[in-house]
């Protein structure tokens, strides 16, 4: 029966881990069970942290772990910001690379408070709609309503606890045209 060999947990490993070279081992499995995403044997992972746990003999995916993958392509000093957004359902309209802007409601207390522009146009890096397993990028079953964006530093200080200043919604953004005279409403 032909096998392949793909990276399994040598032990319980918990979500958060730092990866050394002896903590995911070889292992043969039939092809069927080398599904997109899992990692070869001979990856390199020293140094790579677990975005869940893992139990001992799991095979993991390239998605299980952090590291440069979440902000690959990212400009040098942009962090992935977890939000908590108001309308859990409308995450269903991202998708990864898709451009948001962040909006901060009042909670309604005895001042009106004005909405806030926290973030402009923002790329979407995950969902809790992705994949419907709500906990598969945090590890928790916590992740119901949330959205990681890349942002600049001045935008992820002000993203970093913003949902408990009030509720957080986005705005779908249109990417900026490729160059002048192009893109929708363009005159020709």
């Amino acid at each position: 029966m032909q096998r392949v060999q793909v990276l399994a947990a040598a032990r319980d490993l918990p979500a958060g881990s730092s990866l050394g070279a002896a903590d995911l081992v070889p292992l043969d499995v039939p092809p069927d069970l080398a599904i997109p995403g899992v990692l070869p044997a001979g990856t390199a992972v020293s140094g790579r942290q677990l975005a869940t746990p893992l139990q001992k003999g799991q095979i993991p995916t390239e998605a299980q772990l952090l590291g440069p993958g979440l902000l690959t392509g990212a400009p040098a000093g942009s962090a992935a910001v977890p939000l908590r957004i108001a309308d859990p359902a409308s995450l269903r309209l991202l998708s990864p690379g898709q451009l948001i802007t962040i909006v901060l409601t009042g909670t309604g207390g005895f001042e009106a408070r004005k909405s806030e522009v926290l973030a402009t146009a923002v790329p979407v890096l995950w969902t809790s709609a992705q994949g419907g397993q709500p906990g598969q990028w945090l590890g928790t079953g916590e992740t119901d309503g949330l959205v990681v964006v890349a942002a600049d530093p001045a935008q992820a200080g002000r993203l970093a606890g913003a949902s408990t200043q009030g509720k957080l919604f986005f705005v779908l953004v249109n990417p900026p045209a490729a160059s002048a005279g192009q893109g929708p409403g363009a005159a020709g």
